[in-house]
């Protein structure tokens, strides 16, 4: 998904698998292997040794294990350490994904391997029940939201923030999503923007991974966008900047712009697939309940080859507001 995303827009990427998978785990079953962390290492040094280590940005998503995680943030640093005599020549989007829902889905001993390796990153992208665990602020409203903004500031001294999915109890009839970012001041305090969208009735996976590869093409462009702000440490904008002017806001925008046209297609064609299905247990075939949630999961899968021009050119539709 990320890779794909991010070659759609002109990136050159080398792309280290951290798991070998038959399919998705959105399917309730596959088959495969997870990569040892000696082997993540192993990858790394074949690169550094042909001389392929030359990167702008780095991208980390999931990591089966704390010694994975480590060995993620070891290849990182070496990056950075790399980059230290030129600021802002190199950036490291860091996904800390470790659960959602209020549920860990990694070993409980990644999460304090993450909390050692996100003061080094550049950006994370945790979702509501990531920002909880890393914060220490259980998220109930937009104040709490705010509050765990604000801790991971001030306790990792982290630049950029961008909480990816955000969703309260809410009176009305349309159900929608929140993302909040944040570009903490010289001071590490936060400026909090907010896009709001409306919410897709449907399970899609891999839009985590979808959001970050998006979101490392279009912030790397809207800083590029700002004179000299390339060359600044983690590419934070000046104090005097607003939150909802941020290049890290505009970016979102676009982002999400993409993103909703694509899973607006992808719907479209989902829901066609499971009426076509349904139209053959009407007509005497018998009903597979396991069979029926393989179908529903293959034909959530996200149309992303067939419309790479929403990757490319998003109508940017939802804007950035002040939180």
């Amino acid at each position: 998904m990320a890779g794909f995303v991010m070659q759609s827009l002109g990136c050159e990427v080398a792309a280290l698998n951290t798991v070998n998978f038959s399919n998705h785990l959105g399917y309730g079953q596959a088959r495969g292997t997870k990569v040892a962390a000696a082997e993540i290492n192993d990858l790394y040094e074949g690169l550094k040794e042909s001389y392929l280590d030359d990167f702008n940005m780095m991208l980390s998503g999931y990591l089966p294990g704390a010694a994975s995680v480590e060995a993620m943030g070891a290849i990182a640093r070496d990056l950075k350490g790399k980059a230290a005599t030129k600021p802002g020549s190199f950036f490291w989007i860091l996904d800390p994904v470790m659960g959602d829902n209020g549920k860990l889905y990694v070993e409980e001993d990644v999460v304090p391997a993450y909390k050692n390796l996100i003061k080094d990153a550049d950006l994370i992208l945790p979702n509501q029940f990531e920002a909880e665990t890393l914060s220490g602020v259980k998220i109930v409203d937009m104040d709490t939201l705010k509050q765990a903004v604000t801790t991971l500031h001030e306790r990792y001294r982290i630049p950029h923030i961008v909480v990816t999915s955000v969703s309260f109890p809410a009176s009305g009839a349309e159900r929608r999503l929140s993302i909040v970012g944040s570009t903490c001041t010289s001071a590490a305090t936060p400026r909090i923007f907010g896009v709001s969208v409306p919410a897709i009735d449907c399970f899609f996976s891999g839009t985590g991974d979808m959001f970050a590869a998006l979101l490392l093409v279009r912030f790397r462009e809207a800083v590029s966008e700002t004179p000299g702000l390339m060359d600044k440490e983690a590419w934070v904008s000046g104090d005097e900047v607003e939150a909802t002017e941020l290049p890290l806001a505009r970016a979102t925008e676009k982002v999400l712009a993409s993103m909703h046209e694509v899973l607006t297609r992808t719907k479209v064609q989902r829901d066609e697939e499971i009426a076509r299905y349904h139209a053959t247990i009407e007509g005497g075939k018998e009903k597979d309940e396991k069979r029926l949630h393989l179908l529903v999961s293959k034909a959530s899968e996200v149309r992303l080859v067939r419309n790479v021009d929403c990757l490319k050119n998003p109508v940017v539709q939802f804007k950035a507001g002040r939180v």
